[in-house]
């Protein structure tokens, strides 16, 4: 390896961090200036509606009111940051874990909800937001995202694509097939890793031997940086400098948030079984809105007052939501209504077969 190529591993080896774990600024140049405390508090309320959505959803699920769901808890500094820099013409392409970002881009929490309840109309975004659908298979969607990308290049637009996923991800071919492509015919592609140390029950150690996953963007000339995930400022820096470099360059970046997720993997999954209880708890005390919660205490911003508050207004809030998605009826045929522009034989035949099967199976009601 030559001295430049040591270099270029070293850079992308240091992680970026402007906000501690005590909620001390320990890199003032990095905090752009647009990040008021006021501004920040703002942020922060919104992290604090996402956390309580996302437990309201766990609170569902275990009622038996909504299906298997993937808790986004631990990773909402990466996702807020991330979509506040975004237009309402950028796009963003999800994985499953990623209520905050399309909650942040504009899909209505009532269409989160219902996703997950297993209404098809959870899927649908409102004309104006940008967001496909979640996307079940992993590392799948990346593709898709620099398929916007090449096409935003092409019809000489600003939009840019945001696409999220997990460390395990980085281990399938889809995303090297999308980094490849990304770089080769310049697009403004946003590669958001959430490391946030597990894929299901595989910890990052046994992923790969890279020392971090943002070096795995030298190999196609792709821009990479390694970001403290459960600090806010400094995801907002880096991907304000992705933001800028999408519009501006044409160019793709991969950003690693390192993070953790705090909840099970999703709520069929049992943590406990693969995941150290010791680091558990380490990782525990760098909860992104723990470090906000304690940054805006010293500036007279926050109080467990203000908080009690924001938390009772914030859960009335969501509650309606949750009760009103509650009332919308799930229609079987849409699963098959909504798929292709004409149906295909196949599926026609199903679809009937399925109808028919309910007309003599009736659901019961109480």
């Amino acid at each position: 390896m030559t001295e430049s190529q040591t270099s270029q591993v070293t850079s992308y080896m240091s992680q970026v961090q402007v906000m501690n774990e005590q909620g001390e600024i320990v890199n003032a140049p990095l905090r752009p200036p647009e990040l008021t405390d006021d501004k920040i508090r703002e942020l922060y309320e919104k992290m604090l509606f996402i956390k309580i959505a996302d437990q309201k959803a766990l609170n569902l699920q275990r009622q038996g009111r909504m299906g298997t769901y993937p808790s986004v808890r631990g990773q909402e500094a990466i996702q807020v940051a991330s979509t506040t820099l975004l237009k309402n013409t950028d796009w963003i392409v999800p994985a499953f874990r990623e209520t905050g970002a399309i909650y942040m881009h504009g899909m209505p929490l009532k269409n989160i909800y219902l996703y997950w309840m297993g209404n098809e109309w959870g899927s649908y975004a409102p004309e104006s937001v940008n967001i496909l659908p979640v996307s079940i298979p992993v590392g799948s969607q990346m593709l898709h995202a620099v398929g916007i990308g090449m096409a935003a290049t092409r019809k000489k637009t600003d939009t840019i694509a945001v696409t999220y996923f997990g460390d395990g991800a980085t281990s399938e071919g889809d995303f090297h097939e999308a980094m490849n492509f990304a770089t080769l015919y310049k697009t403004p592609v946003i590669f958001v890793c959430q490391n946030n140390q597990f894929a299901i029950s595989v910890p990052r150690s046994k992923q790969t031997a890279s020392p971090t996953l943002a070096q795995k963007a030298i190999a196609y000339a792709c821009e990479g940086v390694q970001v403290d995930g459960n600090d806010l400022l400094a995801c907002y820096a880096v991907c304000k400098d992705a933001v800028q470099r999408a519009r501006t360059e044409k160019m793709p970046t991969f950003i690693e948030a390192v993070t953790y997720r705090l909840r099970d993997h999703t709520t069929s999954d049992d943590a406990t079984r693969y995941r150290d209880a010791v680091d558990h708890e380490s990782w525990k005390k760098k909860d992104p809105l723990l470090r906000l919660q304690k940054y805006l205490n010293t500036k007279n911003l926050w109080n467990e007052k203000i908080e009690q508050e924001l938390t009772e207004k914030f859960e009335t809030e969501i509650q309606a939501v949750a009760e009103e998605a509650e009332k919308i009826i799930s229609n079987p045929a849409d699963i098959f209504d909504y798929t292709y522009a004409e149906m295909p034989e196949r599926l026609r035949q199903q679809k009937e077969e399925l109808l028919e099967f309910i007309k003599r199976n009736p659901p019961k009601t109480h």
